[in-house]
């Protein structure tokens, strides 16, 4: 005698949603946010300068690798939230830290990895009140330029300019001038032979130092936790060019390559489809970080991929029950066959989106960093993938059956006629 079992289900077997007729509605709506997403770019380049909020993985800056030690110089590792925590205090934005670990002596470091898109440790405003407060303090020195170059400040003046009042001049900005090496303090106070004029350069200390004092700060102050760095270096705009440029190819190789796994799995009128599935999820998700200005990275360009490929999975199990109840029911239309075939595979996407979304979900409520945007972009692709899985990929289906896979037998291509048969 046979057990009977009871199931808790989301949607009881059986169920007949009409979906076909709701679908040229969704297209129109997937339309116009397709157009808005797009718009958002412009609006962003008229309003805030640029298309997206681009990191330093695009846009260029510096990268800096610290160390930490106790107050015995052993080796120690920094919680990642309080290094985080220091930076933003210093009001800098789109900046991103991760771990670093390395070896040193034969002992592994559990280092950090600071990347920002400064290059240099003045900002544009105070390098402008640099400027004003030095001009302030040697106006008796008769300066007749002064200018800044990354973290240089050059002087052309017709009396020799004093070091030390210098680092006086800059530290109510915050700014720490470097001893100036003793090569350069004689370049510093020998004049011109031909303008009597004399030539100083004064530095200050990069952003490497200033990070340093913040997160020491952070710990608690020196001799609870010392950052020291260990290597610092810039990353131009023309690498981050050329990395936003391979990123945009490999979503269209991504496009290209699925175009010919499913000419070959199932036959080309399904393709077309599910490339269009997959350049509105695309074009949404990039729209979602366009109208919240958020970071975008290469971690972005990877979830984005992510995205493709799992809407493109949820894309092939819908096309592959379609192509099943085709050889099935073939003596109802496209349509119903279509329809059918949604509502046997709706509880399965379902399930499958949701599990997926609150798992990413939990990733970008307490994650922080890199995590955290990978999961914001995996929330957007989740929901536009499942949507455009189920509402837009089997229209373009349908539409190409239609107009090119019917009529009288005799017009049919061979494949077409065995499946409609």
């Amino acid at each position: 005698m046979a057990t009977e079992h009871k199931f808790r289900y989301l949607l009881k077997p059986g169920n007949d949603f009409k979906l076909i007729k709701m679908m040229p509605m969704w297209c129109i709506i997937s339309f116009l946010l397709c157009a808005a997403s797009i718009g958002s770019l412009f609006v962003n380049k008229a309003v805030r300068g640029d298309y997206m909020n681009w990191t330093i993985d695009f846009k260029g800056g510096t990268e800096i690798v610290y160390k930490f030690v106790d107050a015995s110089g052993a080796p120690t590792k920094a919680d990642p939230a309080k290094v985080r925590g220091a930076i933003e205090g210093l009001g800098v934005q789109g900046f991103d830290v991760s771990d670093f670990s390395f070896k040193e002596d034969g002992k592994t470091i559990h280092g950090m990895t600071v990347r920002t898109p400064r290059f240099g440790a003045l900002t544009p405003k105070q390098a402008q009140e640099a400027l004003a407060a030095f001009n302030a303090a040697f106006a008796e020195r008769g300066v007749e330029k002064a200018q800044w170059s990354g973290d240089r400040l050059f002087v052309r003046s017709t009396q020799v300019i004093d070091e030390a009042k210098v680092g006086e001049a800059l530290a109510p900005l915050g700014l720490e001038l470097k001893p100036v090496e003793e090569g350069q303090a004689k370049l510093n106070t020998a004049p011109n032979e031909d303008t009597g004029e004399y030539n100083a350069t004064f530095t200050v200390w990069g952003l490497d130092r200033q990070y340093e004092k913040a997160i020491e700060a952070q710990f608690g102050g020196q001799g609870t936790i010392d950052a020291q760095v260990v290597q610092s270096h810039g990353v131009g705009a023309k690498a981050g060019d050329k990395l936003r440029n391979d990123g945009i190819k490999s979503i269209l190789y991504a496009m290209a390559l699925i175009v010919l796994y499913l000419a070959f799995r199932f036959d080309i009128r399904y393709a077309p489809g599910a490339i269009v599935a997959t350049l509105h999820d695309a074009i949404m998700v990039i729209g979602v970080f366009s109208v919240t200005w958020s970071e975008v990275s290469l971690t972005s360009v990877a979830a984005l991929l992510t995205v493709v490929g799992f809407s493109v999975n949820d894309t092939v199990v819908i096309f592959d029950r379609i192509r099943e109840n085709m050889a099935k029911l073939k003596d109802k239309k496209v349509e119903r066959i279509v329809e059918i075939s949604l509502n046997e595979v709706l509880v399965r996407s379902l399930l499958t989106s949701v599990t997926l979304f609150l798992t990413t979900l939990m990733m970008n409520l307490f994650g922080e960093g890199l995590v955290q945007n990978f999961a914001f972009a995996m929330n957007a692709g989740i929901i536009v993938g499942a949507y455009s899985s189920l509402f837009l990929a089997p229209p373009v289906f349908i539409w190409i059956h239609k107009r090119w896979y019917t009529g009288p037998v005799k017009q049919r291509r061979p494949a077409a006629a065995s499946a409609d048969a």
